[in-house]
């Protein structure tokens, strides 16, 4: 046994291999440089699989995912305290909110963020609260649950290195320092809402920070990470209020001073009196001058229009959603194992060789919408 442990010993202080410094995701600078170092690295690495997420990459990468560049940012949010609050009480046990606001909130930033849910809860608790915020599975592309978390000394964190994103394009909403101690700058911290606090002026609201997270996605903020430090400590959604309303208002004056844009007619003041004279001399309707929209404006305008389109589409074909929506749920009870001779069975016998099955002719389910799709949510059906 002696003779054992020194030969691991004396193998273990070997010196760093690219995939060790790969798996450890260190670079080889970073990396313990002495041979007890290494040694102690490697020993208590044994141990990785208990405090270590459980796979290496959460995600899928980017490129292999249809109109990921429509979205090239991630919007990383937690689920307890953010977007819903449970209470329990002797008479009804525990029971589920959700906060005022979060179904317009995720559908409608869905246009704009891969959206991913990233809990501390166990999968068993969560996946009820998900289906009730997402029931058709549109708006939240990935969810991630507690064997994706890393156990840093006491405290579960949520370690964005393993997203298998560019962290530069990621931003994570939480309410607990402890999730994003290991990238706090892509972190937006809000305080718990709780039941009750339905005042938007009382809990932040999750609606008022729709413009700024949606200006980053049509701005194509190049780094995340410096415009979240600008807004540490600040009212988020006040601070950038002010300050598109100055942008705001410098369009106006640039307008103002461009001779194009006054009026080019001779009814100068019933243009600017709200009337507009037509030739044959007739009175119509109040017109306003023409002032244009900034690109912002336009392009939020844009996205509503898309939002109000997904609506009408999930509403004109709920049933036919519902259906498939049962039919993945009756698929995945028959896949379930009827008892536990038939879990050892498939233990032991593991994945069949491709072949080894008889295939069964399976009728191909297509999905047709009584209209077409928005192009939002074109991705998700092969219409």
């Amino acid at each position: 046994m002696l003779v054992g442990a020194g030969y691991y010993l004396s193998k273990s202080g070997r010196d760093w291999t690219d995939e060790e410094l790969k798996s450890m995701r260190v670079t080889r600078e970073q990396a313990p440089t002495s041979w007890w170092g290494r040694a102690a690295a490697r020993t208590t690495g044994m141990f990785d699989w208990f405090i270590k997420p459980a796979w290496d990459d959460l995600l899928p990468p980017k490129e292999s995912i249809p109109f990921s560049n429509e979205r090239p940012y991630t919007l990383v949010l937690s689920l307890d305290d953010l977007l819903v609050s449970s209470v329990w009480d002797r008479q009804n046990g525990w029971r589920t909110a959700k906060r005022p606001g979060v179904d317009y909130f995720l559908r409608y930033l869905s246009q704009f963020y891969e959206i991913v849910i990233f809990t501390s809860q166990n999968s068993y608790t969560a996946e009820p609260i998900l289906e009730a915020l997402d029931r058709y599975m549109f708006y939240i592309s990935f969810r991630l649950f507690r064997e994706s978390t890393h156990t840093i000394g006491s405290k579960v964190v949520k370690d964005l290195s393993y997203l298998n994103r560019d962290l530069s394009k990621v931003i994570v909403i939480d309410t607990h320092p402890d999730h994003v101690s290991a990238q706090p700058e892509n972190a937006i911290l809000l305080p718990k809402w709780k039941v009750g606090q339905d005042d938007p002026e009382s809990d932040g609201g999750l609606v008022a920070f729709i413009p700024f997270l949606e200006s980053i996605a049509i701005y194509r903020v190049p780094d995340v990470r410096p415009l979240l430090k600008a807004y540490e400590g600040k009212n988020i959604p006040l601070e950038y209020a002010k300050m598109e309303a100055a942008d705001k208002q410098r369009h106006l004056e640039k307008w103002a001073k461009d001779p194009r844009s006054r009026p080019k007619t001779g009814h100068n003041l019933a243009h600017w009196a709200g009337l507009d004279i037509s030739k044959t001399g007739e009175r119509a309707t109040a017109a306003p001058p023409n002032v244009p929209l900034t690109y912002l404006e336009a392009k939020r305008r844009e996205a509503q229009l898309r939002y109000l389109d997904d609506l009408k589409f999930v509403e004109a074909n709920s049933a036919k959603l519902e259906k498939l929506r049962e039919d993945d749920r009756q698929a995945a009870m028959a896949d379930v194992p009827g008892s536990l001779l038939d879990v050892v069975s498939r233990m032991r016998s593991g994945t069949p060789p491709p072949g080894s099955q008889k295939k069964k002719k399976k009728k191909k389910k297509h999905f047709m919408p009584s209209d077409p799709p928005p192009h939002h949510l074109s991705r998700l059906y092969n219409c």
